[in-house]
């Protein structure tokens, strides 16, 4: 799970090989009569010598997957567990993962994984991986925060492709997250030897991906070039070259895209939706996500710290012309946090709806706005200072709507707009965050449940609360939610969820503005762009392949 600027189609593949993928029932809105919902795209059939796809998150800071989420990672390391487009879990890496007693947790490794250098993965890599994941520092701490805190006892090798994981107390979410990147795996003698230089353009990595980091690939400013790993356990890849070029400003990524100079993107933006539907290069595909667009504070000082603020802001701003305005009908209204696609497979689903349909639905109240501004006591004379990142049209229009409707009700609202590697360091830098109130992004459900993207925020920091700015401290939405993930049957989960839920709703962490669905551009030459995620925002494997 991860704050950013990022998106996801609901297509299929596994080992670059299209597998049949079930459409998901119910949970997301309907997307407008003139677009339908994609579940799968054609499978790739004959090779393709290159594909550029454009990254419009800007370049990344870096390829380690314990310091960074971005698109290309997934396509050069695998995880321990594999998501499906169903947003269920298969094996990946490992064989096996399970509980064996309540805080005992055992994966067995497959024996014929080798990195891109040939030799094999064994428990020592994987125990080196999970313990740079479980670092505080790391973004994917939180999938760690119930880990017997030493590492040298909490995360172990217990054979030669067996690692053991110890547990304080049970935690039903640890299997699934082992699907998203805080379950990637590299090489620990490379990483020893890379030391702080791993994942950087001089310092490389090394992982068992379809696709693989030769020396010099990364061109900083310009590209990252990636080869097919020929080896790959999973299957040769079709495409043999994968660029990854970036390109954050929105008109210039249309432009590329249409007329055929970039294959393909994801995320790509709704307000180019007419050209992306025109008579371009490629076609526009709409799929199922659980991302949303929201803002949120960025510091435990200042007005925008005050629930009240946030309250009054998320009155202030009629949700209804931000789709039309923002995300051009390719959304809908999205009352909290976790929208309902992200529990509608769920055990106890109806449990979870039912209290979602019970959270009040957004309306526009600008006197009512006006009452919470004068009572939360802040002094509004200072300026309000939202940060986007350049060049997203999305985000810069987002940033007018806060600061049109913070003008209705007497708050001053300043834009900044911000490179992506300075936009992208605020989730990992707090100096970076230093004169922010807000920041607005996309976020969305990295694996499977409702526990992990709330937790990021409604959660004190040692409990994995790492984008927790506000220093938002609530012993029952604490105590409700850890409840909720050492629960050992589904209803008593669901229940303690719903229970924090009505607490952290109203408090506005995040003040959801609408959910999206995924938007994906791909030109009319590939047969299909494949992820081995589906559902939600970012695709953590991207394979292509296949001509028409």
């Amino acid at each position: 799970m991860k704050r950013t600027g990022m998106v996801v189609a609901l297509t299929c593949v596994a080992a670059l090989a299209l597998t049949a993928c079930a459409p998901r029932d119910g949970g997301t809105p309907d997307v407008d009569a003139d677009s339908t919902l994609v579940d799968s795209l054609p499978a790739g059939t004959e090779p393709v010598e290159e594909v550029t796809w454009a990254i419009v998150e800007g370049e990344p800071a870096t390829l380690s997957p314990a310091s960074s989420a971005n698109l290309i990672i997934p396509n050069l390391c695998d995880n321990l567990l594999s998501l499906q487009p169903d947003f269920s879990v298969q094996p990946g890496i490992a064989e096996s993962a399970e509980f064996v007693d309540p805080v005992t947790f055992v994966i067995e490794l497959r024996d014929d994984v080798r990195f891109w250098d040939g030799t094999p993965v064994t428990a020592d890599d994987v125990v080196y991986s999970l313990r740079q994941s479980m670092n505080p520092a790391s973004q994917w701490y939180s999938a760690f925060a119930l880990v017997v805190p030493d590492p040298a006892a909490g995360i172990v090798a217990t054979g030669p492709h067996e690692v053991t994981v110890h547990f304080i107390a049970p935690d039903t979410t640890f299997r699934d997250a082992l699907a998203g990147q805080g379950g990637a795996v590299m090489q620990k003698a490379y990483g020893d030897s890379a030391g702080d230089a791993l994942g950087t353009a001089d310092g490389g990595l090394m992982c068992t991906g379809p696709y693989k980091l030769d020396k010099g690939g990364w061109k900083p400013g310009s590209e990252i070039v990636t080869t097919a790993n020929e080896d790959y356990w999973g299957g040769a890849p079709l495409v043999k070259k994968m660029t990854y070029t970036f390109v954050s400003d929105s008109s210039t990524l249309t432009t590329a895209l249409t007329q055929g100079d970039i294959d393909g993107a994801f995320n790509v933006p709704p307000a180019s939706r007419a050209a992306f539907e025109g008579e371009g290069a490629g076609a526009l595909t709409v799929g199922h996500s659980t991302a949303s667009y929201s803002f949120g504070p960025a510091s435990a000082t200042g007005a925008g710290a005050n629930p009240k603020i946030r309250q009054a802001l998320s009155m202030a701003i009629d949700r209804e012309q931000y789709l039309k305005t923002v995300v051009n009908g390719l959304g809908y209204v999205q009352k909290t946090v976790v929208g309902p696609f992200s529990f509608s497979a769920m055990d106890e689903a109806s449990v979870y709806q039912d209290a979602y349909d019970a959270l009040a639905t957004p309306k526009v109240d600008i006197e009512g706005a006006k009452k919470l501004v004068e009572e939360s006591g802040e002094d509004v004379s200072t300026p309000l200072v939202v940060a986007v990142p350049a060049g997203a049209k999305e985000f810069q229009q987002t940033a007018a709507i806060i600061q049109s409707a913070g003008a209705e009700i007497g708050l001053k609202i300043e834009i900044d707009e911000k490179q992506a590697s300075d936009f992208g360091a605020m989730f990992y830098d707090p100096s970076q965050r230093e004169g922010i109130d807000f920041v607005a992004t996309q976020g969305y459900l990295e694996t499977p449940g409702v526990l992990g993207y709330p937790s990021l925020f409604v959660l004190p920091a040692e409990a994995g609360g790492i984008f927790n700015w506000s220093g938002y401290d609530d012993a029952a939405v604490t105590q409700h939610m850890m409840a909720a993930r050492s629960a050992t049957d589904p209803k008593t989960a669901a229940d303690e969820f719903v229970a924090a839920q009505e607490v952290f709703a109203p408090d506005m962490l995040q003040i959801t503005l609408a959910g999206t669905y995924q938007l994906t551009y791909l030109n009319r030459d590939l047969t299909g762009v494949t992820t081995s995620v589906a559902v939600y925002s970012s695709p953590w494997a991207l394979h292509l392949g296949g001509k028409r």
